[in-house]
């Protein structure tokens, strides 16, 4: 990367370089055909299950005033408009465990102060992403990425690492859980008693180390010794997704005597219902911070 402190000079350089391939992106991805449904339905789900999960901790971490709903809307538009516009492409788009501690922290800010209290966290988040945004900006003309030249490779890979591990943390957090009673719920139902809330923490380790392991597996069955060509490289290709999906089923055949709380599931609230029209519309309350 030329370093260059310029203001837009360096703006203007990522658009030279940009516009020399932008269209042979497009135009080489359709003619691909149906080889590119294979990395884009595994960046599809490796996109979208972290976002689900971190969104639950955030329904959990707010009292529901962020869901999953909003991380998939928002993870959904930022990812359309990068892939039309192409910009950095180590850009992290979702959610990721510093974003669920920082909006935590955010939350339980304003919900302790008169002044603001849970209604107002949404406009008051909103306008702190506003002036997030306006620093970028600046940052962006002023060419502060260039100070990325002074970084070695070290910093990059412990970045690596650090996100790496709060994925872990969060997935070992998670399954712990399910052992547990949920905060916020009827803790008298058949399905928190103490046997069915082991019965239902076992069944989710089965389902988690299941989908772990075959998901791992089917990457590698182009080094098969059995089954044919095209069916090795159809599991290695769709593996991944197929295992969730295989998975998903799975969870879905205790019946009979079990409690339909067993396993449990995403609660994922009507985005269009009435009572969520706030957090879409949540711009007209911008202008109380004026």
């Amino acid at each position: 990367m030329e370093e260059t402190f310029v203001p837009f000079e360096g703006i203007k350089n990522d658009l030279k370089g940009r516009l020399m391939c932008y269209k042979q992106d497009w135009t080489g991805g359709f003619k691909a055909g149906f080889r590119i449904l294979a990395p884009t339905t595994y960046i599809f789900f490796a996109s979208a299950i972290p976002v689900i999960s971190f969104g639950e901790q955030l329904e959990r971490s707010t009292d529901g005033v962020l869901t999953a709903v909003q991380t998939l809307a928002s993870t959904a538009i930022c990812g359309m408009i990068h892939s039309i516009i192409g910009g950095q492409p180590l850009l992290i788009l979702g959610v990721a465990e510093p974003t669920v501690i920082m909006y935590t922290f955010m939350f339980n800010f304003a919900k302790a102060r008169p002044e603001l209290g849970p209604n107002l966290f949404l406009a008051w988040s909103g306008w702190v992403c506003v002036w997030t945004a306006l620093m970028l900006f600046v940052m962006a003309i002023c060419g502060a990425c260039s100070i990325i030249n002074r970084f070695t490779r070290v910093a990059g890979e412990l970045f690596g690492l650090l996100i790496a591990m709060l994925f872990m943390q969060q997935a070992i957090k998670g399954l712990v859980d399910e052992f547990r009673i949920p905060d916020r719920e009827n803790q008298k139902l058949k399905e928190f008693l103490p046997s069915w809330r082991f019965a239902n923490g076992m069944f989710a380790l089965v389902l988690s180390f299941g989908l772990l392991l075959t998901g791992l597996r089917s990457r590698k069955a182009r080094s098969w010794r059995y089954g044919t060509g095209w069916l090795r490289s159809l599991i290695a290709d769709y593996g991944v997704p197929l295992m969730v999906l295989v998975w998903t089923g799975v969870s879905y055949i205790p019946a009979g005597d079990v409690p339909k709380g067993i396993p449990r599931r995403l609660f994922s609230p009507n985005p269009w219902s009435p009572g969520a029209y706030e957090n879409w519309t949540v711009v007209k309350v911008l202008s109380f911070f004026l």
